[in-house]
């Protein structure tokens, strides 16, 4: 019997093959304080605007209930960009704590490792680049898809440039860092080589916004954040004993390469179905897991706690961006003032140790 089969038999738990996996009072307890705390959020950032609705009046016309002008306020005009900013928190926030435990690093996240760059560069360059292909990409996919599919592939890229009979973690953030550079200098160059029109229209994409929101926008990537959730869930249990080294996890039955590789893989699908969503808002799948392993208390980000931190952190961003100011700013910009803190703070620490 291991050290973890003793545990799990005298503390309440789960075991699935070979492995067992003991409940978290505290984390349980942290994630539902959290899930409470970004549904209250949701709902303060549904009732404020130019036809303020009560807390309420909000929950009880979510709940089927309200009036008839408060349905149209809330489900035609505000649900959407809300219900934006809560998936693609959720899904950057997942990504990111995927990415940290993988490079076992709390710099590694999607903006470092050139997935949001690598979509970024692709929606320029179909914004900036009139006829031909261009075009008709555009008309077929759309901007979002073309974006998606941009992330993908830096992800991809970054994946196999890195994999030297494994992935390390520190080889996977300077590649991570290397391809994201290169990215910025092909956004940049299309944008000094770009008409004026396109150069704002792109500009607008690269901060970051979740104004102008559809239900068409919300559907899909609702629905392709649930179906990585569902994937990402399956395999998290097997992830778990990689944190005590291959050769332990592979004593347990967990095939590490594969467990790292899906993961990543869907690491890098949901930060593309959430720039695709909102543009590449940045910090927020750095900020999001550190948040939430200080919150919940343990040695790596844990992703439920982290998809919440980071869906609490783009919807209190976007409220604050929205309210604060005389002008409405663009999300992005407000995730990056918080962000950039941060990033700086987690620096300095790493420096000391």
């Amino acid at each position: 019997m291991t050290g973890t089969d003793v545990k799990a038999s005298v503390t309440p738990g789960v075991r699935l093959g070979r492995v067992s996996f003991v409940w978290r009072p505290w984390v349980l307890c942290v994630t539902l304080l959290l899930a409470a705390a970004a549904f209250l959020v949701f709902c303060l950032s549904i009732g404020v605007g130019d036809f303020p609705i009560g807390l309420s009046r909000v929950i009880a016309t979510i709940l089927g209930g309200g009036e008839q002008v408060d349905k149209f306020v809330i489900m035609d005009l505000r649900m959407p960009r809300a219900l934006a900013g809560l998936v693609v928190g959720v899904a950057l926030g997942v990504s990111g704590a995927i990415t940290q435990s993988i490079a076992r690093n709390p710099l590694a996240s999607p903006d470092i490792l050139g997935v949001t760059g690598g979509a970024g560069a692709v929606a320029v360059f179909l914004v900036t680049v009139s006829g031909g292909t261009a075009a008709a990409v555009v008309s077929s996919v759309g901007l979002s898809g073309a974006a998606l599919a941009g992330g993908l592939g830096t992800g991809l890229l970054v994946y196999f440039l890195a994999w030297r009979r494994g992935i390390d973690g520190f080889r996977l953030i300077l590649i991570g860092i290397s391809v994201s550079a290169v990215m910025e200098a092909i956004t940049t160059w299309l944008l000094v080589t770009a008409d004026i029109r396109d150069v704002a229209r792109a500009q607008a994409w690269l901060i970051g916004s979740l104004d102008n929101r559809s239900w068409d926008d919300v559907g899909v990537a609702l629905w392709g954040t649930l179906a990585l959730l569902v994937v990402v869930t399956g395999v998290a249990f097997q992830f778990k004993p990689l944190h005590l080294g291959d050769d332990v996890a592979a004593g347990l039955g967990v095939r590490c390469t594969r467990v790292r590789a899906v993961l990543l893989l869907c690491a890098v699908l949901l930060a593309g179905v959430a720039v695709s969503a909102a543009g590449p808002v940045p910090f927020v799948a750095l900020v999001a897991p550190q948040v939430a392993m200080r919150l919940a208390k343990c040695p790596t980000p844990p992703m439920a706690a982290s998809g919440l931190v980071g869906a609490l952190l783009l919807i209190g961003a976007d409220l604050i961006a929205r309210t604060a100011l005389p002008i409405t700013l663009p999300v992005g910009v407000v995730t990056a003032a918080i962000g950039g803190p941060f990033l700086i703070h987690l620096l300095v620490r790493a420096n000391l140790r």
